[in-house]
């Protein structure tokens, strides 16, 4: 794990984001230039008329896209929303959270929408929508740059233009796909807080995780509309175990401190971050919290 505080407030681009945006502009290059819109569509979208024959659509159409508007919008929502969500979570658990979510944009178009095929990452960015707002629902956000907004009402309303665009006469938009993909968005993070599925397990849970790349929340009922980097959540889930065995000495206890007034000191810490944010620490505070991840990494 990094440095607590080598991890910047405003993540920057993230290697899945960053392939994923690749990939997606790569099917598009390639659709307007070698192969042409049609064999794109017939080898990549996902047809009821064509499944389960062609199985592998599931997921293969989530990466094609009709017309540039429609590509730039889901890449700008994911380059807007993923890779904060990426470096709390790390690479693996995000990609799996975004094939879910398309994968529940396509169940939900069979189900629903069986006449007509099916294209775009729409289903796999409205999940990412739903955990972004989930996690971080009162963080400012600025619509075009200028306009500051809660995270939860700028998702509230993309997700609402979207269905309402959808829904329009004679719109080309699939809104089954999105709500599809917003609804197993919504039981992956359930399944996860419940424990759920074993290879799913994490965000909320009591026991630290040993693993890095699986989501984590903090415990003790914090509230996390605070929550900070990943760093602090493992300080967090951590501490008290660590610091209260008296029976093996802390390396970096002051000889003035006991180890319970060394507790008392770093929970005093963990409480103002959860209560003002990881920015209200002073310089001693800081020193301290990067103490104890040193702690915490050596167990």
């Amino acid at each position: 794990m990094s440095e607590l505080y080598e991890v910047p407030e405003t993540p920057r681009m993230t290697r899945a984001v960053q392939w994923l945006l690749a990939l997606n502009i790569g099917v598009y290059f390639l659709q307007l230039t070698l192969f042409g819109p049609t064999a794109i569509y017939s080898a990549l979208e996902l047809d009821p008329a064509r499944f389960p024959s062609a199985w592998w659509t599931v997921l293969t159409y989530m990466f094609v896209h009709a017309w540039l508007a429609h590509l730039a919008f889901n890449m700008l929502t994911l380059w807007m929303f993923g890779p904060r969500l990426e470096q709390v979570w790390g690479t693996r658990s995000f990609v799996q959270f975004y094939l879910w979510c398309g994968l529940g944009g396509a169940v939900a178009h069979l189900i629903f929408a069986q006449h007509s095929a099916v294209i775009g990452a729409s289903g796999a960015i409205s999940g990412l929508l739903v955990a972004y707002a989930l996690r971080w629902p009162d963080e400012e956000v600025f619509v075009f740059g200028v306009i500051p907004m809660k995270s939860r009402w700028l998702i509230a309303a993309m997700i609402g233009m979207n269905i309402i665009f959808a829904l329009s006469p004679g719109s080309r938009i699939d809104w089954t796909a999105h709500v599809g993909g917003m609804t197993f968005g919504w039981i992956f993070l359930k399944l996860s807080s419940l424990g759920g599925l074993t290879r799913v397990k994490g965000w909320v849970s009591a026991a630290p995780e040993e693993s890095e790349d699986m989501p984590r929340a903090v415990p003790r009922n914090r509230s996390p509309l605070r929550d900070q980097e990943r760093g602090v959540d493992e300080v967090v889930a951590r501490s008290n175990a660590v610091v209260l065995r008296e029976s093996k000495p802390l390396q970096h206890v002051p000889k003035q401190e006991s180890p319970k007034e060394y507790a008392a000191r770093v929970n005093r810490v963990l409480d103002k971050i959860s209560q003002q944010g990881i920015d209200s620490l002073s310089r001693d505070e800081r020193r301290l919290l990067e103490e104890m991840s040193r702690k915490l990494r050596r167990e």
